[in-house]
């Protein structure tokens, strides 16, 4: 057992980086202002933290993220029930002044309607926008429009028998012996963000019990042939972080996000799998299970000189 001390939290203009000792400090808030977009979690934020370069603050007891890569710096929407306009203003005012372009970027529509009338330029990122399901759609699979779906399973369950088990502490080797077949498959070290995508997914599965991840796993001929991790991300929500599957086994990634469904999220109404960031393969996929709707981001700056928009 690893034990965690917590050390006084950093305070505006202090930031440090993102910590698993700091979870408690940081998930409280997020719980608190029920987020609906996946980066609000202290999951995404702690297996990320590397890539990056996450830290965090609290400014007027809101809690601030920052994301320091090289020379590039943007906020995440700040978390809190302070005036957030000024607190943005205040938060754009620091960045100026040390030479950076204000900006927040993955900011949710709550935050949007809080700056209307202010002097702040808006804009829609579709390649962020998570994807929101009905819990019930993807356990089921019911109509026509999940055909297609239901075909993959039946395929999968007339060749080969599966089963489907909860993680515990005693399967997250298999799962990390499997993570490894598929960054193998993806060639992972040859790409950097594929690389910190595999980093990141091994973070948090040797970090499994310290996070309070839920975990499922499908068995093929008792080996590990996906699994797939999660959490709360609201009430009624739950996000999906990872989803991993044998890639000799194209089929398997269907199987695996309705049995984790079906297992684990049977008492929730929503399922948040996440964004695309842009990618067709991954934008065709997701679009394919017809989400109920899509969480929309933003991205905020100063209004520039000459737009008056």
């Amino acid at each position: 057992m690893r034990f965690l001390f917590m050390t006084a939290p950093p305070v505006f203009p202090v930031f440090e980086p993102v910590r698993l000792s700091d979870r408690e400090i940081i998930q409280d808030r997020l719980s608190r202002y029920r987020p609906e977009t996946s980066e609000l979690t202290f999951t995404n934020l702690y297996i990320w933290q590397p890539y990056f370069g996450l830290k965090w603050s609290l400014l007027d007891d809101c809690l601030v993220i920052l994301s320091q890569k090289n020379e590039r710096e943007f906020f995440f929407p700040p978390v809190g029930n302070h005036n957030r306009a000024s607190l943005v203003g205040d938060l754009f005012q620091w960045q100026k002044k040390r030479g950076k372009v204000p900006r927040i970027e993955r900011a949710d529509e709550r935050l949007v309607r809080e700056l209307s009338g202010a002097p702040f330029e808006i804009s829609q990122v579709r390649n962020y926008f998570d994807y929101l399901y009905r819990t019930r759609d993807l356990m089921t699979l019911e109509g026509r429009r999940y055909h297609a779906k239901r075909n993959h399973i039946n395929k999968i369950q007339r060749t080969m028998s599966f089963t489907y088990e909860p993680i515990t502490a005693g399967e997250i080797r298999e799962c990390m012996k499997a993570l490894k077949k598929w960054c193998d498959h993806r060639k992972c070290r040859e790409n950097p963000v594929m690389k910190a995508e595999c980093k990141a997914v091994h973070k948090a599965l040797f970090n499994f019990e310290s996070l309070q991840l839920t975990g499922g796993l499908v068995r093929v001929s008792g080996a590990v042939a996906a699994f797939s991790l999660g959490e709360m991300l609201n009430e009624d929500t739950a996000v999906i972080h990872v989803e991993k599957a044998d890639p000799e086994i194209p089929q398997m990634f269907t199987v695996m996000n309705q049995q984790f469904c079906e297992h684990a999220w049977s008492q929730t109404a929503f399922i948040n799998r996440e964004q695309d960031v842009g990618e067709p393969g991954l934008r065709k996929a997701k679009e394919s299970y017809f989400p109920f709707r899509l969480v929309e981001k933003y991205s905020i700056q100063e209004i520039r000189e000459g737009n008056p928009s």
